[in-house]
Parts: structure tokens; C-alpha cells; sequence
């Protein structure tokens, strides 16, 4: 019978509790890193669709929103459906439209002529202009601001304010009512008001 040393015993013992390292082979490593590899491609196709559209579309700039809009042609080309010649006001140098637009009134069953200003104070005052106000039309027009004075500005107008956002002009006048809407200083909303009259009494 062979004696067995102690050191013998030791390695082997050893040798036992030690896990075995896992062997792959060329496919197995392959299968592997094809998830990796899929996603990194995926990535790079994403990419190679994306950017050439985010330069191709460059970010928004102020300078795109200060059209000046030719409101006394798009008013001649609204006339013959607003039964009327919607209002093309005359202003000083430096006022700008960057919209002109006849409404169909939608749910609210109230047409209107819509023109959007600038100021020159680059502050914004809408007009909007219908020969079929109600009152109720009226109240979602001003936001339902309280009525807290009246403004004369070539006439007497309702100034609607709640203190805090836009503040309304309203001007009921021979079945037409015109209201001015924005966030102007009241000085710029009576050189509006003052031409919005002069146009209504043909001068």
C-alpha cells in the first residue's frame, strides 16, 4: 500500500474546490457579441438619419416671426366671404403684421377678420373684427377680463383688464365691433384704436 503525503493531499484538495474557467469556442464568443455589435449599429444608423436633418433644420430665430404681412391684399381677398372690406388700418413706420386672416368662427359661429401687430416697441396687439358679436363671443375674445374704464382713442372704447396678461379695447360701432387684444402699452394700443377709427369713418 502506497503512502500518501500530506502535501499530495493538500493539491489535491485544493485542486477540487477551485471552479473550472468556462471554455468558449469561435462561435460561442461570436454569438456573444452580436448583441453588443447590434446595438452599436443601430446607434450609428440612428445617427447617420438624424443629423443630417437637425442641420438641414437649424433652431427658430426671432427674426423668422417679424414678417410684415400685406394685410390690405389679404383684406381685398377676404372681402367677397366677410360680405364686408375687412380693416387694413394705416400706421406709423415701424408697426409690422406678421398675420392677416379671415375666420370662419368654428363652434364659436362668430366669423371674424383676424390681424396680428408688432410694435414698435416689439410688443404684440391683435385686432379682430366681426359684424356678429355677442356678448358671450365678447367675453372669450377678452379672456373674460372685468371692464375697469374706457380708453379715447379717436373714440370712446371698453378697456378690459385683469391686471396681469393681455388687456383688451372693445369698440361696438354702426353693427361692427372691433377688439384689440395684446400686451402693448396702452400708448401703442391708442395709435391702433385712433387708425382703427379713422378706417371705420373712411379717412
Amino acid at each position: 500500500m502506497s503512502e500518501v503525503r500530506p502535501e499530495e493531499s493538500i493539491e489535491s484538495a485544493g485542486s477540487a474546490e477551485l471552479p473550472a474557467k468556462p471554455v468558449l469556442t469561435a462561435k460561442q464568443a461570436n454569438r456573444a457579441k452580436a448583441p453588443v455589435v447590434g446595438m452599436l449599429l443601430a446607434v450609428g444608423l440612428t445617427l447617420a438619419v438624424l443629423l443630417p436633418v437637425m442641420f438641414l433644420n437649424p433652431g427658430s430665430k426671432p427674426d423668422v416671426y417679424k414678417r410684415n404681412i400685406d394685410v390690405p391684399g389679404v383684406a381685398l381677398q377676404a372681402e367677397s366671404t366677410a360680405g364686408y372690406l375687412p380693416l387694413a388700418v394705416n400706421l406709423p413706420q415701424g408697426w409690422t403684421s406678421n398675420y392677416a386672416r379671415w375666420n370662419t368662427g368654428g363652434t364659436a359661429q362668430v366669423p371674424a377678420w383676424e390681424v396680428g401687430y408688432l410694435t414698435p416697441g416689439q410688443q404684440y396687439i391683435g385686432l379682430v373684427q366681426t359684424d356678429k358679436a355677442n356678448p358671450t363671443w365678447i367675453g372669450q375674445v377678452t379672456d373674460n377680463a372685468p371692464v375697469t374704464g374706457d380708453r379715447k382713442a379717436g373714440a370712446s372704447w371698453e378697456l378690459r383688464d385683469a391686471g396681469q396678461g393681455e388687456r383688451s379695447l372693445v369698440l361696438e360701432r354702426d353693427d361692427v365691433t372691433v377688439i384689440l387684444s395684446g400686451t402693448a402699452e396702452l400708448d401703442e394700443f391708442d395709435v391702433l384704436a385712433t387708425a382703427v377709427v379713422k378706417s371705420l369713418d373712411g379717412k
